[in-house]
């Protein structure tokens, strides 16, 4: 009886960490890709392929609750860096959110844990 308990206090407990920051960030009606303005510094083709390909990996991710920490937080590292012209930052962290929430996406189709008979 302790053990199932257990079980239940520490899934209710991870169910509610993960929820905690789930509107924390929202952007508020702003638009996630800001379009580039006259005076700010382009990135390279490739570094905006890269960036509109995380977005949508981050999004599809977010939309089936499988999205990871790291890959919201490298993916608004690539777009402050492409904010800032920055093509080499932006084509590194736009490859690590898009791995990232492809491996949140696949976690999905892992099994579930069965605790106890």
């Amino acid at each position: 009886m302790s053990k199932v308990l257990l079980a239940l206090t520490s899934v209710a407990l991870l169910g509610l960490a993960g929820c905690s920051g789930l509107y924390v960030n929202q952007p508020g009606g702003q638009p996630a890709a800001k379009a580039a303005e006259p005076g700010k510094a382009a990135i390279s083709a490739e570094a905006q392929a890269a960036l509109t390909a995380a977005q949508a990996d981050v999004k599809t991710a977010k939309a089936k609750n499988a999205l990871w920490t790291t890959a919201e937080s490298a993916l608004k590292a690539a777009e402050t860096a492409a904010e800032k012209g920055d093509s080499a930052t932006v084509l590194k962290q736009a490859k690590v959110a898009s791995d990232q929430a492809k491996k949140g996406l696949a976690q999905l189709d892992y099994p579930v844990l069965k605790i106890g008979d």
